[in-house]
């Protein structure tokens, strides 16, 4: 097992100037000269189990680098694993949202290749650390690095970025399997109360809402010409331009789209074609079978428009064993359709080699999209949500999690009281689909809605807040 530490770079805070209110600004930069007096000579590590992939790593590259920007001393580390880690990891992540998975046990077996795996990580990770540092460790994956750190006297918060807004069964046995090694945190921050478990100290608890950086690759405003060369190169349209498929990466530099997706389509689509868009990790809880299915029963029969289920390669994405099967169902489905329902679905894999790269197509895809959707059975939080709103686009997705923390439903998005009716789901998106208007309001609303609660300046705030707490 190795210890893998990730370049994070550095961001200035002052571009949050142009997007915030002049009192939001003035505070962040008040909080940002407060946070190089109090944490001075402290080094705050973030671990977790990707550098790449899921919305978590997406999140702590750049929060990490503008808390640099504001002077912390900010460092990632991203611990390995072997086959049974990984499996009892993905258990633990299924049933904290409710979700039976593999229905595998959680047992004394489970326990032994849990910490084995995590030993080697933890005896790196404290060899790294000073007595001043502060480790923050993000999901069930470095829960049981917990014990370790503190042994070594150094303060240590448990980031829980997944949850369940009524608990079950199910749930309740990852909290047993994790809370030995969870009570033991100094503090625990979770992403909405409903999602804080039922025996940990109200005294420790933090609620911190992620955030989207819409100054990245991901989010950053593209031309008209460069969307459309981004998803010819990217093979996602048709089209043969690719001399403006450039953007601009989070170091400053320029950056070129040069990889192509894997696509399981028909054709291509074509350039003016209307299509319904679903951007997720290739995972049964993001529900891509009633995604397909309830387009084709309910969309398609009545509109032109096509679906497009876009993920990351599955061969990219180390953490996630159950990725590859989940797509290899996709497409038997995909393929099951007849040829006029097939001609409208289109399923992508991503490619992954260039996180920029990788971001700067779902950017693309999700500023060319008539509807956003996220059909979800269970949420923590849904960055991709947050991401369309940012862009303008009409969003229908489940009430779930931190979804319906995001839509203003009928506002800011449709939210879908019982994610698996397909029914309703099919006639969320044709409404939008049939009445431009509205969907262009609803998402100049989401865009305000996004900018007013869920931008990385928020999130940075309520860490320094957590920080100056605990020290």
């Amino acid at each position: 097992m190795s210890l893998d530490l990730v370049d994070v770079g550095s961001l200035p805070l002052g571009w949050f100037d142009d997007v915030l209110s002049p009192a939001e600004a003035q505070a962040l930069h008040f909080a940002e000269r407060l946070s190089r007096h109090e944490l001075g000579g402290r080094r705050i590590w973030n671990v977790n189990s990707t550098a790449r992939g899921g919305g978590v790593a997406e999140m702590l590259g750049p929060l990490l680098a503008y808390a640099r920007g504001a002077g912390i001393d900010a460092r990632w580390a991203v611990i390995d694993g072997d086959a049974p880690f990984f499996a009892v990891t993905k258990r633990l992540h299924n049933r904290l949202h409710g979700n039976a998975g593999d229905g595998g046990p959680l047992g004394a077996d489970e326990r032994t290749a849990y910490e084995a795996a995590l030993a080697a990580n933890g005896d790196q990770l404290v060899e790294l650390l000073a007595p001043d540092d502060i480790v923050l460790l993000h999901d069930p994956q470095t829960a049981g690095l917990i014990p370790r750190v503190r042994e070594a006297g150094v303060p240590v918060i448990w980031r829980c970025h997944v949850g369940l807004d009524v608990p079950n069964q199910l749930a309740r046995e990852a909290w047993w399997f994790l809370e030995p090694y969870v009570l033991q945190a100094d503090a625990y921050v979770f992403s909405r109360e409903a999602f804080v478990w039922e025996e940990l100290d109200p005294a420790r608890r933090a609620i911190i809402a992620p955030s989207i950086d819409v100054f990245a690759p991901k989010n950053a405003e593209l031309p008209d010409a460069a969307v459309d060369s981004i998803l010819a190169v990217a093979g996602l349209r048709a089209g043969t331009d690719g001399d403006g498929a450039a953007f601009r990466r989070m170091d400053g530099s320029v950056g070129v789209v040069r990889r192509a997706a894997r696509m399981l389509e028909e054709r291509p689509l074509r350039a003016g074609e209307r299509f319904v868009l679903q951007v997720s990790r290739w995972d049964s809880l993001k529900d891509p079978l009633g995604v397909i299915d309830g387009f084709v029963r309910h969309v398609a029969p009545h509109t032109d428009a096509h679906l497009v289920y876009a993920g990351p390669d599955v061969t990219a994405v180390a953490d996630d064993p159950e990725g590859a099967l989940v797509f290899e169902d996709a497409c038997r489905r995909w393929e099951t359709l007849d040829a006029a329902a097939r001609s409208r679905v289109h399923l992508a894999l991503l490619p992954m080699a260039d996180a920029d790269e990788n971001a700067t197509i779902v950017n693309a895809l999700q500023r060319t999209a008539d509807v956003v959707v996220q059909k979800s059975l269970a949420e923590g939080f849904g960055l991709t949500v947050a991401e369309a709103m940012w862009k303008r686009r009409p969003v229908v997705a489940s009430r779930i999690g931190g979804i319906q923390d995001q839509i203003e439903d009928g506002r800011s998005g449709v939210l879908l009281d019982d994610p698996t009716a397909l029914d309703a789901y099919g006639a969320a998106v044709l409404e939008l689909l049939d009445a431009p208007a509205r969907a262009s309001a609803m998402g100049e609303a989401a865009h305000a809605r996004v900018r007013e609660r869920f931008l990385g300046s928020h999130s940075l705030l309520d860490y320094l807040a957590l920080f100056e707490r605990l020290i």
